[in-house]
């Protein structure tokens, strides 16, 4: 590669462009940090200025308090930052408001995905591609054994469930920032407009989505449910962690479901006694990760926080130059 690209600097703590003084997804509190989306792995309060699509904004808001110094950019939009970088918001079809950040400098481009889904999903924008001369992307499901199936074929076996069980319910365990909503949106999607029942912590998140007009249907929480018996034959969303704590205990029978990419696994299904293992991930599979990239085509690739060894193999045997990063804090998400 002629270009040396010595203004962008990886560190186990985030990405630093060095002209501007500003990081990207920093895992500690900065002067300038420009946030790919609201997942606590790459969104953190305490930063004098945070620069991030108005609904990533909205995000932190509610989950860190983030309010001050807070710079709205939208989609397609370029900020101008110290030492003649130009940062543009794209979007990356992980959660609402994520964006992939590609940065430009002395004639060199490069983009930094944060996490992204090349799946369709009703609840945010679509990723979209961006030639660059640097491409940084995630491998958490970088291995060829990680291909997700569509979600309708899951989001069926769900509802088969719930008919199969219709004197229980089903509990669905599905991380609060997005993959609950995706869920919701697809049963939605799929033509169950019966009410949706809510674990506690899921109620903030939901509302926030319908105010950015992502549309959700009739959702409750649990705890205003009349009786025990009027959840019988519901669809019940709640955190991972709630799954098989006190309380689901106030529930008829539940069947325990989970929503999560890891569900391909079926060790890890086991391990947390899921019944009904669902394959829903808002990450690429590998099959999205290699098309990802050959389709940017850039000059090199940096893989970050996850299966880095399987892709720099495929680099290799592809005839594409890569290298792996040593990044920290890389594993908020339950998916």
């Amino acid at each position: 590669m002629s270009a040396n690209f010595s203004w962008i600097r990886p560190d186990p703590r985030g990405i630093f462009v060095v002209p501007a003084n500003s990081w990207i997804d920093p895992a500690h509190p900065v002067d300038t940090a420009l946030v790919t989306h609201g997942h606590a792995d790459h969104a953190r309060g305490g930063h004098r200025q945070t620069f991030a699509t108005p609904e990533t904004l909205t995000i932190m808001k509610l989950r860190y308090a983030t309010c001050d110094g807070a710079v709205p950019i939208a989609y397609g939009e370029t900020v101008r930052l110290p030492g003649g970088v130009n940062a543009t918001f794209v979007p990356a079809g992980h959660v609402l408001g994520s964006a992939q950040i590609l940065l430009e400098h002395a004639g060199e481009r490069v983009v930094i995905t944060g996490d992204y889904k090349r799946r369709a999903d009703p609840t945010c924008a679509p990723f979209q591609v961006t030639p660059c001369d640097i491409f940084i992307t995630e491998a958490t499901f970088g291995l060829p054994v990680f291909t997700h199936p569509p979600i309708a074929q899951e989001i069926g076996k769900l509802l088969a469930a719930r008919q199969k069980n219709p004197d229980a319910c089903i509990l669905v365990g599905a991380y609060a920032l997005g993959k609950a909503q995706r869920v919701i949106a697809e049963l939605r999607s799929a033509g169950h407009d019966s009410t949706i029942w809510l674990h506690g912590a899921m109620e903030a998140m939901c509302r926030l989505y319908e105010e950015h007009r992502v549309p959700l249907g009739d959702l409750r929480l649990v705890s205003d449910a009349p009786s025990r018996d009027a959840l019988r034959g519901a669809i019940v969303i709640a955190p991972p962690s709630a799954l098989n704590d006190r309380w689901s205990r106030r529930l008829p029978d539940p069947v325990t479901a989970m929503a999560s990419g890891w569900m391909r696994v079926r060790q890890r299904a086991r391990q947390r006694g899921v019944q009904l293992p669902l394959v829903i991930s808002d990450h690429a599979d590998w099959g999205e990760l290699t098309r990802t990239i050959a389709e940017v085509n850039p000059a090199e690739t940096w893989i970050t926080h996850g299966r880095e060894e399987a892709l720099l193999r495929w680099h290799e045997l592809t005839q594409r130059r890569a290298r792996a990063l040593a990044m920290v804090g890389r594993e908020e998400e339950d998916d």
